[in-house]
């Protein structure tokens, strides 16, 4: 005789009883959530097994913190928010780490935490911890579902709260014994239906106001050294074909941050990247989208800015203008605040010809300095420095076409390089370290990227002690769930290389120590996929390189590849040199 489910007992004449994991999990489904990442245990096993038969695809972390990195990942790369469960406590905690990532980053996300019973808090249950207090600097929103008919409301409430506005981490708290509270199942229908309609609404955005896009026009038009800078905010927005038309319709440069490299190509010929300097310390109007004024942007100020600069600042927060304070500041979503200045520029065109003394200059200076560093690329160095090895990547990705394989890339050397020499064609096809700089996020990064955009290869470039803080997480993305995934490891045995220490610094009790910035010489990377059934590569020439990225980019299979560095190439950016 098959055994009973008590939440579905065969009585015709009554409604069948859910659970507080039912209605959670058929509440995110019913939203329309297709993923999530996370680390199963007390007392959130149940909810991700019933999500999963919801038809929400779970994706199994080793910590919390990776799967946090890979839901803030998606939510930039989907414009949904990224959905990250951890058990109570200590799991929460963990996962603090990636929604902290989405605050600074402004990515959709929402952390679900399961916690103790409401009525033994604060008599130091199993995991205890004050979990709303302890996401608050790190939340726009945080809500507990302190009773089963809380729940459809309050998972509605945080996916709302993660994508209205400025984007950003959200917090939904679950106590265990919320989650073992019954209802019938047509309690839970209405619930649902309630909760569902009363959010079925567009999310209201800033009217644009028309004054300050007439006054950010007429500021260009007067401009005679304009510079368009964008940044990750407008990939989110998906403002590109904005964007492309407003650079083609007025001749200005533009300067991409480094995620927002491929909204335009690396390539087009009014890209100012290689001409950096030049452009931001001379420019009289910047157009700043989607991009804070902050240190990647040197916060806009003297020295490497002009002192007379005007700022025209797009941003979908209102407090980042009052902060900045621009000469113009335009509140509202940058796709949209693109479309309304293309217009005005259309009813009252410029244009500055390729031969105007800026365009010019900025041209000719991008391609000096590119000539300079492809000569540079151009020797082969064995062993291997930065640039022979990421000048073989770069040729090996820009090789494969459309759809463009997307680039998580993080590091100190790996990463500042790489920004150089890969070059970017689609947008939102480069993940870095970001607004915070945060080490560790690329094996979640990959995942996000897989999951996110299963048609591209997803092609990550890291250095050894990036990859370090992830690295077991291979076992989850690369072969457990079988994501096409290549993993290129710049290993020259430490945080930026080889024992560099002065002789003054190598001193003391323990002075005959491994440097705090080295790790084991030779590390082999490439094994440890092998053992959970992946593929490794040991390379250090250019043959066995390109042979290495060959198959394993055709392959579209789990695969690591470690690139023997020599321990003493390469340095620390010249813009973060003064900080260390």
């Amino acid at each position: 005789m098959a055994e009973q489910n008590p939440l579905n007992p065969p009585n015709p004449g009554h409604d069948s009883l859910v659970d507080g994991n039912v209605l959670a999990a058929k509440s995110f489904a019913r939203c329309g959530v297709k993923h999530m990442f996370g680390v199963v245990g007390i007392p959130v096993t149940s909810f991700a097994n019933r999500a999963v038969s919801f038809g929400v695809r779970f994706f199994a972390f080793h910590n919390e913190q990776s799967a946090g990195y890979a839901a803030s990942a998606y939510g930039y790369l989907t414009g949904r928010p990224g959905l990250l469960l951890t058990v109570s406590g200590p799991g929460c905690v963990h996962g603090l780490a990636g929604l902290s990532n989405a605050m600074a980053n402004t990515w959709p996300m929402v952390m679900i935490s399961g916690s103790c019973d409401q009525s033994d808090a604060g008599r130091g249950d199993f995991q205890e911890l004050d979990q709303l207090e302890a996401v608050k600097p790190f939340s726009k929103f945080s809500v507990r579902a302190k009773d089963i008919k809380d729940i459809p409301n309050c998972v509605v409430q945080v996916l709302d709260w993660a994508v209205s506005g400025r984007p950003g981490g959200c917090y939904l708290d679950l106590p265990t014994d919320v989650l073992h509270q019954t209802l019938t199942e047509s309690e839970a229908e209405e619930l649902l239906a309630s909760a569902i309609d009363g959010a079925d609404r567009k999310l209201i955005g800033t009217e644009i106001a028309r004054s300050e896009i007439e006054r950010a026009a007429e500021l260009l038009k007067k401009a005679e050294r304009p510079l368009i800078v964008f940044g990750k905010g407008a990939a989110y927005a998906r403002a590109e074909t904005e964007l492309k038309k407003l650079v083609e319709r007025t001749g200005i440069p533009f300067l991409p941050t480094p995620m927002g490299k491929g909204l335009l190509p690396d390539t087009h010929e009014l890209a100012a990247s290689a001409a950096r300097s030049l452009a931001i310390g001379k420019c009289d109007v910047a157009l700043v989208v989607g991009a804070r004024l902050n240190w990647l942007l040197h916060f806009g100020e003297p020295p490497k800015w002009s002192k007379d600069v005007k700022f025209i600042l797009v941003d979908v927060s209102k407090d980042e203008i009052e902060l900045r304070k621009p000469h113009v500041g335009v509140v509202g979503d940058a796709k949209r605040a693109l479309e309304l200045l293309n217009v005005q520029i259309k009813d009252d065109p410029f244009c500055f010809a390729r031969n105007h003394p800026w365009v010019e200059g900025i041209s000719k200076k991008a391609k000096d300095n590119v000539s300079r560093m492809e000569a540079q690329l151009a020797k082969d160095v064995v062993p291997f420095n930065f640039l022979t090895p990421m000048r073989i990547i770069r040729d090996a990705i820009s090789g494969m076409g459309s759809p463009a394989p997307i680039v998580v890339s993080e590091g100190a050397n790996t990463m500042d390089v790489g920004r150089s020499v890969l070059v970017q064609s689609e947008p939102r096809t480069r993940l870095d370290a970001g607004t915070w700089g945060t080490m560790g996020v690329g094996l979640g990064y990959c995942i996000a990227a897989a999951v996110a955009e299963p048609d591209r290869l997803v092609v990550a470039v890291e250095g050894d002690s990036g990859f370090g803080f992830s690295a077991m997480e291979v076992e989850q993305t690369l072969v457990r769930y079988q994501l096409p995934v290549v993993v290129i490891v710049f290993n020259n045995g430490g945080v930026y290389g080889g024992d560099r220490r002065s002789p003054d610094e190598i001193k003391g009790p323990f002075k005959d120590d491994p440097a705090p910035t080295s790790f084991v010489p030779g590390a082999a990377y490439h094994l440890l996929i092998e053992a959970f059934g992946g593929k490794g590569y040991l390379v250090g020439t250019p043959d066995e390189l390109r042979s290495a990225l060959t198959e394993s980019f055709s392959a579209r299979k789990p695969a690591v590849i470690n690139v023997t560095i020599d321990p003493f190439a390469g340095a620390e950016s010249g813009r973060m040199q003064h900080k260390n």
